[in-house]
């Protein structure tokens, strides 16, 4: 009947128009009909576009299979704007005690262990024990063994005489021992895990019987605490001003520059997420049972992973397992960053491949890999060598706006204490066992409230964006030397020891 009714009212309007337009009528009349119907049009149009508006509003950020989630933007400014440093500045120049090294006729050979970040520290606490020991450190052998099966030298990841000269006042560096030293017995030593500036003078006995001492490994050698604060400034100096990369791979920084002029700012993703963290961590929720038998399998028949028998639930709920790629999207969109941002993945080959990181794609579609931003022939030269490869990330990440791990490994502590030590560069790491808590409320229909899921993970990690504050000591109730494992590393939080006020001298 409604239609009925337009169609009459229609007909009766078009008829009297006819009629009154038939009648002759001055030009000027004319001129105000015309204007007056076209005013009225205008009126009508403007008044059908609000509706729309009201009846169709601009879309919110939503969790995939969880509409009734909405969530609200945060502000420009607290997405990508670093805390404030309150005048804290590096300060890593020795103290007026601090003695220059000497040359000396007593060698230090040295294997590093790991990845790329766990030799870089690695090799920062070596030159820290050659100084202590007053040894000359031979330029250390990297680690070719390991998981990653990298064949580079030093000289492949980083400045060779950057580093030789940056430490030439605190440590004698040689690039390789002495002809006369090759063939001489040599003490092999394992030293003790995060050991004390007192175990390294005990070491010093070596001397008596030896000039040239082997250390087996390199990683955590010294205590994160309760050292002399010229050794912890050392050991900044070691790891943010001599251990540059090699020019090869600094050259290619230009990768910044390309991200930057793809979108003015970036998020660095450290999505650890390759198949032996998976394996390493027995963490299997939301795999298959075949992915998760052959993750149990590579843990089995791995040799030096103590650990093989892992409940991944137990794993997951502790808060002990990396993001997943959905998870990590749930959590960045939750945060409040749009589905436009631009988010460099830095990161191995992601385990499930395509299929599973479209499920961060699917919150994020603007991702972005070294891959798609060098060209093969700048890649080449990194081809088998997942240290170097390793190092571009480090780069990019360094220099991003926010940098965000999925999980606390290696690389994330390193390159969350280079952020601090340059001035608290935002970071913004996930409180996973917090989220995983929250992840099962939002799966399980608990959390239904417009902006509730949100709210809750952005208080929860309203003090976990990077902010100045003092390094971590070990967990309460836990002593022997298994609370040096509970302590937050040295090199993720290098204050107060090599980062102080601008008043300080």
């Amino acid at each position: 009947m409604v239609n009925h009714r337009g169609s009459s009212h229609n007909h009766m309007r078009t008829a009297s128009t006819a009629k009154f337009i038939s009648r002759k009528q001055s030009p000027r009349n004319i001129a105000l009909y015309i204007f007056l119907l076209f005013a009225f049009s205008i009126f009508i149009f403007v008044f059908n576009a609000g509706n729309i508006v009201e009846d169709h509003p601009a879309p919110v950020i939503s969790i995939q299979s969880h509409p009734q989630t909405k969530f609200l933007q945060t502000a420009d400014d607290e997405l990508w704007d670093a805390p404030s440093r309150h005048g804290l500045r590096p300060c890593i120049k020795p103290t007026s005690r601090y003695k220059a090294a000497h040359g000396s006729d007593r060698y230090l050979t040295v294997k590093s262990n790991g990845g790329l970040n766990q030799m870089r520290t690695g090799i920062s606490d070596m030159v820290a024990v050659a100084y202590i020991m007053n040894a000359t450190l031979v330029i250390p052998q990297l680690d070719r063994r390991s998981f990653w099966q990298d064949s580079s030298i030093f000289s492949d990841i980083f400045d060779e005489l950057h580093f030789i000269t940056t430490l030439q006042g605190d440590v004698r560096i040689v690039r390789e021992l002495p002809k006369e030293l090759e063939l001489v017995p040599r003490a092999r030593k394992h030293f003790t895990s995060w050991s004390s500036m007192g175990y390294y003078k005990e070491m010093m006995q070596l001397w008596n019987d030896h000039q040239v001492i082997h250390v087996a490994k390199s990683d955590s050698r010294l205590a994160n605490n309760d050292l002399p604060l010229d050794i912890q400034r050392l050991r900044c100096r070691a790891l943010y001003h001599a251990l540059h990369f090699s020019p090869p791979i600094e050259s290619l920084g230009k990768l910044v520059d390309r991200l930057r002029m793809r979108s003015g700012k970036y998020i660095a993703l450290h999505l650890r997420y390759e198949k032996d963290m998976l394996a390493f961590t027995g963490c299997t929720s939301g795999l298959t049972d075949a992915e998760s038998e052959e993750l149990r399998i590579m843990r089995e028949n791995t040799k030096h992973w103590k650990v093989k028998d892992i409940n991944s639930t137990e794993q997951r709920i502790g808060g002990f397992c990396p993001l997943t790629p959905k998870e990590v999207g749930i959590f960045l969109q939750a945060i409040g960053y749009p589905p436009s941002t631009l988010i460099y993945v830095a990161s191995g080959e992601i385990y499930g491949g395509d299929a599973r990181l479209s499920e961060l794609m699917s919150f994020f579609p603007n991702l972005v890999f070294k891959e798609k931003l060098a060209t093969k022939e700048e890649l080449n030269a990194f081809a088998k060598h997942a240290s170097q490869s390793a190092a571009l990330d480090y780069i990019v990440s360094l220099e991003s706006d926010v940098f965000v791990p999925s999980y606390s490994g290696n690389m994330a502590r390193a390159v969350e204490g280079h952020r601090r030590f340059l001035g608290h560069r935002k970071t913004i790491t996930p409180d996973r066992k917090g989220l995983v808590r929250l992840f099962d409320e939002l799966e399980s229909g608990q959390l239904r409230k417009t902006s509730s899921f949100s709210d809750l993970v952005q208080q929860m990690h309203k003090n976990r964006q990077g902010a100045p504050r003092k390094r971590k000591g070990p967990s309460p109730g836990i002593k022997g030397k298994a609370r040096f494992r509970t302590e937050e590393s040295f090199y993720e939080n290098p204050y107060p020891e090599c980062i102080c006020s601008s008043k300080a001298v």
